[in-house]
């Protein structure tokens, strides 16, 4: 190409074409420095958890076995902690420290193709094991509400109270406090849910018309914790309707495309980030990167919900008991990695039983019937809010 007067305005073209593939470079070059810089600061932004190794290593003898190899336990805690910005609008939480607001149990099958989470009472009694304390005296063994373990000895505690009551190995643990919650909400501009009622609560800071809407994180995290305004004021009920919130949590991050869409996935990144602590086996964003990558093709009606089966405790009503055998064949189908089926609940759904398929009609085909699957009360993220 030349200009008017018949010369190369670039003089010779290889010339021209150095500095194109220099220009080149410089873009290339800015755009990795940007991600680098984004990668460190979301790397930085997760806090780790150094003091719960030492204890849980002290204990390694009386911890459980891995059962099922490739499958993953992760104990994730909603903190009630004021600490942190924006958290101390909630109350000055003096009446007895942080405590595990929110237990849950994820368990990641091998083939990573369901995931279950199952959610632990905050009242339920258990037996709470001898666990240090953050001034380095040491409690003593004793029978109590579960929540109490958080506020004892932290994540060490709690995950050895957790071993103790289900023989299940926890293989990393996460604690996610009031505003990490909220920024996830924000981050996925919202998530739809459908109320029966209005909702007018001074404890929760909320204040919410009957219908369909999509809260914000601001009203999301009311909603998830309060109590006394919604149904009949028990923390079973709650934890049913944290469990419904956060299957359509994953269902608005699945269905928009969250994870393969890296402008939309950063601030999701960002605000999961910011509040959340771990154990040094997830402390980093590959680490996190890995783990979702490695779930993130489970169909939603694959990621279940349910509380472990309990009713309430014989010496006190406002506390919790399991419920056995139920309780005790839901944690064994968890450490050997079966199948677990859910189903609403008061529904009529049971076990299938040899020789009938999965519609409770006769195998006519003589074909060799598969094991029955235990059914178990609760919710998938292929349901949301609304259904």
């Amino acid at each position: 190409m030349t200009d008017s007067a018949g010369a190369d305005p670039c003089g010779r073209s290889r010339y021209c074409l150095r500095w194109a593939a220099f220009a080149v470079s410089v873009v290339v070059l800015a755009a990795a420095g940007l991600g680098w810089w984004l990668y460190r600061k979301l790397d930085a932004n997760i806090t780790t958890d150094t003091s719960a190794a030492a204890e849980l290593q002290a204990y390694e003898k009386e911890r459980p076995t891995a059962l099922a190899a490739g499958a993953q336990n992760i104990l994730i805690m909603g903190s009630d902690t004021r600490a942190g910005e924006g958290n101390d609008r909630y109350g000055s939480g003096d009446d007895g420290g942080e405590r595990s607001d929110t237990t849950i149990l994820l368990h990641i099958a091998a083939d990573r193709q369901n995931a279950t989470a199952m959610s632990i009472p905050r009242d339920l009694m258990v037996e709470i094991p001898s666990c240090r304390k953050a001034d380095g005296s040491r409690t003593r063994e004793q029978f109590a509400q579960f929540n109490w373990a958080f506020a004892f000895g932290g994540t060490a505690c709690t995950i050895r109270t957790v071993e103790r009551l289900t023989g299940i190995r926890v293989d990393h643990h996460m604690v996610v406090d009031f505003r990490g919650f909220k920024d996830m909400v924000d981050a996925v501009d919202g998530v739809e849910v459908c109320l029966r009622e209005p909702i007018d609560d001074p404890d929760a800071h909320l204040t919410l018309p009957a219908g369909k809407q999509t809260l914000d994180g601001e009203q999301a995290l009311g909603f998830v914790r309060a109590r006394k305004s919604l149904g009949n004021g028990s923390d079973t009920e709650r934890m049913d309707r944290q469990q419904r919130f956060l299957g359509a949590l994953v269902k608005k991050v699945q269905s928009n495309g969250v994870l393969l869409n890296p402008v939309r996935l950063y601030p999701v990144l960002d605000a999961a980030t910011k509040s959340l602590t771990t154990d040094a086996g997830l402390d980093s964003l590959k680490d996190m990167y890995d783990l979702t990558r490695s779930v993130r093709g489970i169909p939603t009606e694959k990621v279940q919900f349910l509380t472990v089966p309990r009713q309430p405790y014989s010496a006190n009503p406002n506390r919790d008991e399991l419920v056995e055998p139920e309780a005790g064949e839901l944690f064994r189908l968890l450490r050997e990695d079966a199948p677990i089926a859910i189903a609403p609940e008061g529904s009529s759904a049971r076990e299938t039983e040899p020789g009938e398929d999965r519609d409770g009609r006769g195998d006519d085909t003589g074909a060799a019937t598969p094991a029955p699957v235990p059914t178990f009360s609760g919710t998938n993220a292929a349901e949301g809010m609304c259904e």
